[in-house]
């Protein structure tokens, strides 16, 4: 019986560390909620931002009834795990778990929408340490409604980039590689290859980063990172871009456009471009604007209206190997039924109608298994090493004794500036 009681004590002091230990990941909005955007200057950006810097994070609700909203923030080590070892006091200056204040209605518009803005820092909360962040938004009853992950980082060292094309002739048309190094001249590294830690991001995204690549050698204090296949990324196409800033007009890759209750947008049918070669056009790397033309508009956000937005796309060769989803920052490549394409085997084509708002909208088809992970080697627009794509480089730092994982450097770079 003792025995029995001992093993009980021991799976239950065992059970909070690893819950603890669990990866936590972003909660999709639900239908309702649209357009959630981190902004920075007025317009919206990756969720990036330097340690003391104002920032906001901005949502609608067509439900339009002024509903109750709150935030909760949580910060995170290096995985994602929960920084189980710090308190709310820790990482915060003030408290959260408070009600987001600033809401506005909608007008002139056919699909009603509370906007809501929550900024940082506000009268309630100031982040007082880099890392990960998870930025959850209650309902009244203080459910999870959704939640989106940020990175809070210092500018303590240096973190040159180089985007190459890839070593390995089977990608070298296919893949960007990235050459980088961690410079410091006031940092010394304790025992740098376990306590230094990288993550590698591509045009803002989560859902394809690269983690856990170690620091291939050292100089001096120099940490180098020069790998062949560790830090290699599928280069993707140009994103494909519709913009219905007159709502009225089909411009812009807009087939036709038809009057109901709501505008409905129908686009030209895409089709699939792994096997046609690049073709050089700009885009915004999967970022969008909202935007009304009309004359009459004097708040953009508040006056630019919903419309669906009827997206098709070729590509048969895909039918029962693998999902594919809309995704830009619009929806924050969000695999969910919301946004993955229905094939129509009348038509032979892939469908989908997605409410979005006016404006100027880069998207991309996203090819990604049946669990949600994506497969960048089977991208239904192929990989060409001419595309150009913004990537960002964040190195942690735990040092023996601290109790979290800080941000303490960031570096970018863009494929324009390629070479082999």
């Amino acid at each position: 019986m003792i025995q029995l009681r001992t093993i009980a004590l021991a799976l239950l002091l065992f059970l909070p560390f690893t819950f603890n230990a669990q990866q936590l990941q972003e909660i999709p909005p639900p239908y309702n909620i649209k357009t959630v955007s981190f902004i920075q200057s007025g317009e919206n950006v990756y969720p990036y931002f330097r340690l003391g810097d104002n920032f906001q994070l901005a949502f609608d609700d067509l439900f339009g009834n002024e509903a109750n909203y709150y935030y909760t923030l949580q910060h995170c080590n290096y995985d994602w795990s929960p920084s189980s070892q710090l308190t709310v006091n820790d990482f915060l200056d003030g408290f959260d778990s408070q009600r987001i204040q600033t809401y506005e209605n909608s007008f002139n518009t056919l699909q009603i929408y509370s906007r809501y803005q929550l900024s940082f820092p506000n009268k309630f909360t100031r982040i007082k340490l880099s890392g990960n962040y998870m930025l959850n938004i209650l309902n009244e009853e203080r459910e999870v409604v959704f939640s989106r992950r940020f990175i809070v980082y210092e500018d303590q060292l240096s973190v040159p980039v180089q985007v190459k094309r890839a070593r390995d002739m089977d990608a070298i048309q296919q893949k960007h590689n990235l050459d980088f190094a961690i410079k410091s001249t006031s940092l010394n590294f304790q025992n740098p290859l376990q306590n230094v830690k990288v993550a590698l991001f591509q045009n803002g995204r989560f859902d394809n980063a690269i983690y856990n690549v170690k620091p291939q050698y050292t100089i001096g204090n120099d940490l180098i990172y020069k790998y062949n296949k560790e830090t290699q990324f599928w280069a993707g196409n140009e994103y494909l871009y519709f913009d219905n800033k007159d709502i009225r007009n089909a411009v812009n890759n807009i087939l036709r456009i038809t009057a109901k209750d709501i505008y409905e947008t129908i686009l030209y049918t895409s089709d699939a471009r792994a096997s046609k070669g690049y073709t050089y056009f700009p885009d915004k790397n999967g970022n969008f604007m909202t935007r009304n033309i009309n004359l009459s508009v004097s708040n953009q956000n508040l006056e630019s209206d919903y419309t669906w937005v009827f997206f098709k796309l070729s590509a048969p060769e895909f039918y029962e190997k693998k999902d594919i989803y809309v995704g830009g920052m619009f929806n924050n490549y969000a695999k969910t039924d919301e946004y993955r394409l229905e094939y129509d085997e009348k038509t032979a084509t892939f469908n989908k109608a997605i409410m979005i708002k006016q404006g100027f909208n880069n998207f991309m088809y996203i090819t990604a298994d049946k669990g949600g992970k994506v497969d960048g080697e089977h991208a239904v627009d192929g990989n060409y090493y001419q595309t150009e794509d913004d990537y960002n480089i964040f190195v942690y730092y735990r040092q023996n004794g601290e109790r979290y994982d800080k941000v303490i450097g960031r570096g970018n770079a863009n494929s324009q500036d390629i070479i082999n």
